[in-house]
């Protein structure tokens, strides 16, 4: 992963000597810049290739663009522009990485979020560097680890290349500090300094490629639908939709990213990735919303290319003269030779080799990580380890179809109450990952705590609750596979045991057995969908010895169920007394039978034997026939904009807005004692 800039394609041409060794040094300067005396030995490597002196100007582009890019998402993806509904909520639950950090106060929170976007500015400007990139390092990986529900790879990869601008000369070229003390130090870098940032994007792709290469993503499975957008209708036109997905998603897709840093490095290639890399981001900030993680890695592209790049395109003469490797190496040791004395520049060297070691330290840490679940098998469960670090960028597409949190009073046996799964939490992370299922339920005892008692009727004053049972009954199912539990409903989460060094036992496994069955499930989809434009399908898939409670609604109806695989039992409620579940009839069906069930009832399905039963409810959707039959004499009048450019620009600028707002209203708090205004979620949402 040792790249070069474009000035090393002047450096001299070996003879045609046609020794192993020859032949060698010419792949590694045709291949990376470097010759073989680089990787030849450590101090090789430490003096003719990482401290060669490369210009800074590139370097000083990159710094610039990716202080912008988050200038940007500080306000949007952090939740900046949502500062006082995201952090305002006292009642909110919180998903930190370590359980007992605590954010905090509102106001407070605003000023960190308000210190990380001065910082990102001072960064992105070159205004006391060190200083600046501190600021937005410190208080980014600080907002990063008090809400693991919200990680995701670009997320962490954000903080990484703070972190790594912080070590480097990215502000010799192109900044403030530059201009201010032009003498000071120079414009030139250390070629270790676009070195490690190159390797970050190496990791990036790569093990992002690597992840890929599983039955999961080459099958198909994972990203199901997605040639129906757009950005895709030249292949859906050549290949067909089913086509497009496995060849062009997936497949291209594994090899893009297993390949394309290699045809980056590679200088006859160069440009020619560089294009399929631009198409490639762009689509994406099409097709997902993923904040500015494609315009990150679009202004990180030029890197690859000449270090004095932004010199030429401004028609300047480059920094740095092309020298050899064997000039550069004589300049790297007798820098400083007239005013050091040897035990100097020997203290120096050791230096060089220090930092040169944490920097492979690093390297190898950052390869080491997205496999590093066996160490904590706490945070595994149908996958490894919290989504961030692992870069299995879009492998595991996710469906849950219900949460159910029920409460239970311990001091009074069936007195029960259930918490609406969204009531404290904007997102459903937490119902996959156990650690944060722990954290969610001690936030629900915290609350519940808080609530009178659950006896209005009683004519005593309200106490609170304060020994109460949490279990949790979560329908998910992954790539196309069954619904099915994830955590066992029957273990009161409370009181469960976790740690993140031993595996959790009662996070549920997934029923691997039955994931041959979705070429089955998918042609059944295919025959249900035919039937007409509002009928509907779902799979289920339940463990031996335990019950499944539904309900039917009222605006379902030629609801059928039908058992796949197994042996269940089927009890309705054909009196449908209520809110309550009064089983009246009972049957057993077995694989192949089916039995209608009545809209507007209960019913539960047990799964009796000893091997896991599937099933499916196959009906149709009432609420669609009415909304389709209410929308034709308005179809037409609305279209979605393929590029909605100004849309997108007036939301990012109202979170801007937001966001200045918050950050005043903050720092007005904690120096003035301003009252701080404050939106509540409900009213959002209502509007």
């Amino acid at each position: 992963m040792m790249t070069t800039d474009a000035d090393d394609g002047n450096a001299a041409k070996d003879s045609t000597d046609g020794s192993p060794d020859r032949k060698v040094d010419r792949f590694l300067r045709s291949f990376i810049g470097h010759d073989l005396r680089c990787v030849s030995s450590f101090d090789g490597f430490v003096n003719r290739c990482m401290y060669r002196p490369v210009d800074g100007a590139a370097l000083g582009v990159a710094r610039i663009l990716f202080g912008l890019a988050m200038l940007i998402d500080i306000p949007e993806e952090r939740g900046g522009g949502d500062l006082d509904l995201r952090w305002g909520e006292p009642r909110d639950c919180r998903f930190p990485l370590i359980h007992s950090m605590e954010p905090p106060t509102l106001p407070r929170m605003g000023l960190v979020y308000g210190l990380m976007w001065l910082g990102a500015a001072g960064m992105a400007l070159g205004y006391r560097f060190r200083v600046s990139t501190a600021a937005f390092a410190v208080t980014y990986w600080y907002v990063f680890l008090l809400d693991k529900s919200a990680w995701n790879n670009h997320s962490y990869l954000y903080g990484l290349l703070g972190t790594l601008f912080l070590f480097t000369d990215a502000h010799r070229c192109c900044s403030i500090d530059a201009w201010r003390d032009p003498a000071s130090s120079g414009q030139c870098v250390p070629f270790w300094n676009y070195f490690i940032l190159k390797f970050q994007f190496f990791v990036l792709y790569f093990i992002a490629g690597l992840k890929k290469l599983c039955h999961e993503w080459l099958s198909g499975y994972a990203m199901t639908n997605l040639s129906y957008h757009w950005v895709f209708v030249p292949f859906r036109a050549v290949l067909g939709a089913q086509l497009t997905d496995l060849l062009i998603i997936h497949w291209f897709g594994c090899l893009f990213d297993t390949t394309v840093v290699f045809f980056l490095i590679y200088a006859p290639t160069r440009r020619v990735a560089t294009v399929f890399a631009s198409a490639f981001h762009l689509m994406n900030s099409r097709l997902f919303h993923i904040g500015m993680f494609p315009w990150v890695c679009l202004t990180q592209l030029p890197l690859y290319y000449s270090a004095s790049w932004p010199r030429r395109i401004l028609s300047r003469e480059p920094l740095l003269a092309p020298v050899s490797a064997r000039e550069t190496e004589a300049t790297q040791d007798t820098w400083g030779s007239s005013r050091e004395s040897c035990e100097q520049q020997n203290h120096r060297r050791r230096r060089k080799r220090w930092k040169m070691a944490i920097m492979l330290a690093y390297c190898s840490l950052q390869l080491f990580l997205p496999y590093s679940h066996f160490l904590s098998p706490g945070y595994n469960n149908w996958t490894n380890g919290l989504y961030g670090y692992s870069w299995d960028m879009m492998v595991h597409a996710w469906d849950t179809t219900m949460i159910g949190v029920r409460v239970e009073d311990r001091n009074n046996p069936g007195r029960v109450q259930y918490v609406a799964p969204y009531a404290f939490t904007d997102n459903d992370r937490w119902t996959k990952h156990a650690d944060m299922a722990i954290q969610f339920a001690r936030c629900v005892e915290r609350n519940v705590q808080l609530e009178k008692a659950w006896s209005p009727e009683r004519q005593v004053a309200p106490r609170p609750v304060t020994n109460i049972s949490v279990y949790f009954d979560i329908w998910c199912s992954m790539n196309g596979r069954f619904q099915q539990r994830i955590f066992n409903p029957n273990v009161d989460i409370l009181r469960a045991p976790w740690s993140p060094f031993e595996s959790v036992d009662w996070v549920l496994p997934l029923l691997q057995q039955l994931t041959v069955r979705r070429t089955d499930m998918r042609r059944l989809t295919d025959t249900v969908l035919g039937w007409s434009n509002h009928s509907d399908v779902m799979f289920i898939a339940d463990f031996p010895g335990l019950t499944l409670r539904n309900y039917v609604a009222n605006e379902l109806y030629n609801v059928s169920l039908t058992v796949l695989n197994g042996t269940v039992r089927v009890e309705t409620d054909t009196d449908n007394a209520g809110d309550t579940f009064q089983p009246k009839t009972a049957m057993v069906l077995k694989s192949g039978q089916s039995v209608p069930v009545r809209p507007g009832s209960f019913h539960a399905i047990e799964t009796i034997g000893r091997f896991p039963s599937c099933y499916m409810y196959t009906y149709v959707n009432r609420t669609k026939e009415l909304l389709e039959e209410n929308s034709d004499d308005v179809k037409g009048k609305r279209s979605v904009a393929m590029l909605p450019l100004r849309e997108e620009f007036l939301h990012r600028w109202e979170n801007f807005v937001r966001f200045t707002l918050n950050v005043g209203n903050s720092f007005l708090y904690e120096f003035y004692g301003v009252p701080m205004p404050r939106r509540l979620k409900e009213l959002v949402l209502e509007g």
